[in-house]
């Protein structure tokens, strides 16, 4: 059979068929991607869903620690998207795992987190205890909004008499409607100030979420779908997966055209519609005068005088419209005048896009 996936690039790479037919099993994020707080991500339903129809198997695989899979579950039913509770791998999911690495079953363990988290240790037969004082084993932290200065504190007791620290994710921030807040990764670099040790951390962007997501999931083919650069695409490319990366949470198509190699994606798209299309190859092309990356019928060039679309020239706004097509050219295009210099492209006007699908 003829190999559905195709490219003559080290950057972007082109799928024949939809996504959801070529892979058997999507490592979708979910605030950014599915939803996005409590808002609705356009076309997440449909896309989601419709992969299901190719028979994709879809495993949500989250840094939020604070849910339970069921409530990760009834979130998703409520932004249409059909889902199981066997389906969810979390962050407090990955520290249990991870735990079981380091200590015996049955050990005692002391929570800076909620409830989600607390489900996850006793699930895989963790005891979780209530103070300092019961001498746990070791400390796990996840974010939620009931951790406090008393849980913290408590923790950081356990720690300094001998606990380890374990940390379900690293990231800074938190995305909420409002902006980003402090996220677990803030909190426990506070712990970790306090005590002087530096915590076992598990999570995105560390490859063994998705390698332990992928063995619950029984998939040989995974694509991950994400939508921030340095925790989802960061973490697939460590673990070898293959990324989509949407365009409906928190990186923008410009942070994709600059992004550095570790963070790259190998397919672009602005949301889940990726999965259900096939993705056109890029080609480098030379002609007569210049040397052009194409992705369908569109041919974009760097250069040391900028950003150029052919037949149009030179982009000297701070932002531009472009298509699906011409977003992918461009960044392959970038994305090799930055490996030829060292990774600077700020000398170039890279714009603001604003990426159309029709």
């Amino acid at each position: 059979m003829e190999n559905q996936f195709h490219s003559t690039s080290a950057f972007l790479r082109g799928c024949r068929e939809p996504l959801a037919a070529a892979y058997d099993v999507a490592l979708l994020d979910l605030d950014g991607v599915c939803f996005a707080g409590d808002a609705r991500v356009p076309h997440a339903a449909d896309g989601a869903n419709g992969a299901r129809e190719y028979g994709m198997r879809l495993v949500f695989v989250t840094n939020n620690a604070s849910r339970a899979p069921q409530a990760v579950v009834d979130k998703l039913a409520h932004n249409d998207i059909v889902a199981s509770a066997g389906e969810v791998f979390s962050a407090a999911m990955d520290a249990a795992a991870l735990l079981h690495e380091h200590l015996p079953d049955g050990a005692s363990v002391f929570v800076i987190g909620g409830e989600g988290l607390r489900q996850a240790l006793t699930a895989e037969g963790f005891t979780v205890v209530a103070s300092a004082e019961d001498a746990p084993a070791a400390v796990v932290q996840g974010w939620d909004p009931s951790v406090d200065w008393a849980m913290m504190s408590e923790g950081l007791y356990a720690i300094t008499n001998g606990a380890l620290h374990v940390a379900t994710n690293l990231d800074a921030t938190l995305p909420t409607e409002r902006g980003f807040a402090l996220g677990n990764g803030s909190l426990v670099a506070a712990v970790a100030n306090a005590s002087g040790r530096q915590p076992l951390a598990g999570g995105k962007p560390f490859p063994g979420m998705y390698e332990r997501a992928l063995q619950r999931a029984g998939g040989t083919k995974p694509l991950a779908v994400g939508d921030r650069l340095n925790t989802d695409h960061v973490g697939a490319r460590a673990a070898d997966i293959p990324g989509l990366h949407v365009l409906t949470g928190v990186n923008t198509a410009r942070d994709v055209l600059v992004a550095a190699p570790e963070e790259r994606p190998t397919y672009l798209h602005t949301d889940l519609r990726g999965l259900l299309e096939p993705h056109p190859e890029p080609r480098r092309i030379s002609t007569e005068d210049a040397t052009w990356w194409q992705v369908g019928d569109e041919r974009w060039r760097v250069s040391a005088t900028g950003v150029e679309r052919q037949g149009v020239g030179i982009l000297t706004a701070a932002s531009a419209e472009v298509t699906l097509d011409g977003y992918r050219a461009l960044a392959c295009a970038l994305w090799e005048y930055a490996d030829a210099h060292d990774g600077r492209t700020n000398p170039l006007n890279v714009p603001e896009l604003r990426v159309l699908t029709s």
